[in-house]
């Protein structure tokens, strides 16, 4: 049987160690990597470099969604643009996206930070079918996870990686053998709800009242002290103060 064409799209370290087992197996997978779609990043440079593992691997990297060649499957994990119906049309068979979160319910951006907001003792990731709304296609596999209480957004962010990138070596040859049940969101919204968060709702996510009891001030701190990333911060006199992040 001829292997199969896929094309990957991704970034970040979850990225990098999901493109990194689909090269290392993909001769028994039976699947050719016909392309790699990537973003440079600075904060990864010098580790987590998915061009250097598709230079290793001979496969070609491509610059712009314009130069997406047609195949069987089209595979995004951490992709920072969202693709056109035109785009997700080169897949013959399907194209689907490992979103780092729990589907319906935390469909966009920030989704971690939103989830420990919300007080949620359980989160997830999930590999979707694409469409051209913002992680709105049907569920093919789901992971769901319990949180702790006192969760920090950046313990919550490792924690989903490491699930993620189980949950894509774990289903990674059923996915290209077509070996999946299509789970419309619709059919979980009554149970989880839903939502669609974007990425610039973090700026008034991070701005702490003071007046607020302080069981709210210590959530939105945990939610949003994400190291790399401007702090929490509170008004006092006209001018912004930072709150750091000092466990135990």
């Amino acid at each position: 049987m001829a292997a199969k064409k896929m094309v990957f799209l991704g970034s970040k370290p979850v990225g990098y160690k999901c493109f990194a087992y689909l090269l290392e197996h993909k001769d028994e997978l039976n699947i050719e990597v016909v392309g790699l779609l990537t973003q440079k990043r600075k904060e990864f440079e010098g580790s987590y470099d998915l061009e250097d593992i598709a230079r290793k691997y001979d496969v070609p990297v491509i610059e712009t969604l314009r130069e997406l060649p047609d195949c069987d499957i089209l595979y995004s994990v951490q992709y920072h643009q969202i693709l056109k119906a035109e785009d997700i049309a080169k897949a013959k068979e399907i194209a689907v996206n490992l979103h780092m979160a729990p589907l319906p319910e935390y469909r966009g951006c920030n989704q971690f930070s939103f989830a420990i907001i919300d007080g949620k003792n359980e989160f997830g990731t999930t590999v979707h079918v694409m469409d051209p709304r913002i992680d709105h296609g049907d569920i093919l596999f789901q992971k769901r996870f319990p949180i702790k209480d006192d969760c920090w957004v950046n313990d919550l962010y490792q924690k989903t990686e490491d699930a993620s990138v189980k949950l894509f070596q774990q289903t990674l040859a059923a996915l290209i053998q077509g070996k999946y049940n299509r789970l419309p969101q619709a059919a979980l919204e009554a149970r989880y709800g839903a939502s669609l968060h974007f990425r610039n709702e973090m700026t008034a996510l991070k701005h702490i009242d003071l007046s607020w009891p302080k069981e709210k001030i210590l959530k939105h701190i945990r939610a949003t002290s994400m190291p790399g990333f401007e702090p929490p911060y509170f008004i006092l006199d006209g001018q912004k103060m930072y709150i750091t992040e000092k466990r135990p």
